[in-house]
């Protein structure tokens, strides 16, 4: 019965040895846990957490933008529009030649614009008249191609052309179609017609235009009646007011 006192006193010796070993130990090696804040060691509020909020206060990176001065393009509010162009007018059957026009337009909107023109070019001999070395089948005057039309514009694509590093200027793409009048081969011809054209902005009241045009009408001087078709290409300049 003394055996057991004993060995309940040794091994309440031994327990409380381990755990002061332990607690050593852990200080050879710093091991020792870092005091947490709101105890003695660490009361919160000190001043050892001031230094993290200040960090993070901080900016990481600081930019630096360089501002650049844009000037915004001035664009003339004028509705008119009027000027000239000079091109190649290719008439069926009769050849190519200079062609000399002038234009009229109101623009309805920023997209929709009506357009009136006149244009006057001139025929040339047939293959029939240059291989046959017949009579002519027209006269000089008669040669002559004077055109009106009123068209139907729209802006298709609006946009911007950029030539250098420091211009650009608004341009726009556009669509038209109309009807008018043809005098050619001493005869008045009712003419449809349709093209495309590219019209660049180049200050706020003059604009640069790139035409391309078909105009059809009913001929029937080679003896069989057909649609011709006119080809049209030009290059002007308007001025709005």
């Amino acid at each position: 019965m003394e055996i057991r006192p004993r060995v309940f006193l040794l091994i309440t010796a031994a327990f409380a040895l381990g755990v002061s070993g332990c607690s050593t130990i852990r200080g050879w090696f710093g091991k020792d846990e870092p005091p947490v804040l709101g105890s003695e060691e660490q009361p919160l509020g000190s001043e050892q957490a001031e230094p993290v909020r200040e960090a993070a206060n901080e900016p990481v990176i600081e930019p630096q933008v360089e501002r650049r001065r844009i000037k915004t393009p001035s664009v003339d509010t004028e509705d008119f529009e009027v000027g000239a162009y000079v091109g190649i007018l290719s008439i069926e059957d009769f050849g190519s030649g200079t062609l000399m026009g002038a234009r009229l337009a109101y623009h309805i909107t920023e997209d929709l614009f009506l357009e009136g023109t006149v244009g006057q070019g001139r025929g040339d001999t047939t293959s029939y008249e240059r291989l046959a070395g017949g009579p002519r089948l027209l006269t000089d005057d008669e040669r002559k191609y004077t055109y009106y039309a009123l068209n139907a514009g729209w802006n298709a694509l609006p946009g911007e052309i950029f030539l250098g590093r420091n211009r650009a200027y608004n341009t726009a793409f556009y669509l038209t179609v109309g009807i008018g009048g043809t005098k050619f081969a001493g005869d008045n011809r009712f003419t449809a017609n349709a093209g495309v054209g590219y019209r660049i902005l180049v200050t706020d009241f003059i604009a640069a235009h790139f035409d391309f045009r078909d105009h059809l009408f009913d001929i029937d001087l080679l003896g069989e009646k057909k649609v011709a078709h006119n080809l049209e290409g030009s290059l002007g300049l308007t001025i709005f007011f």
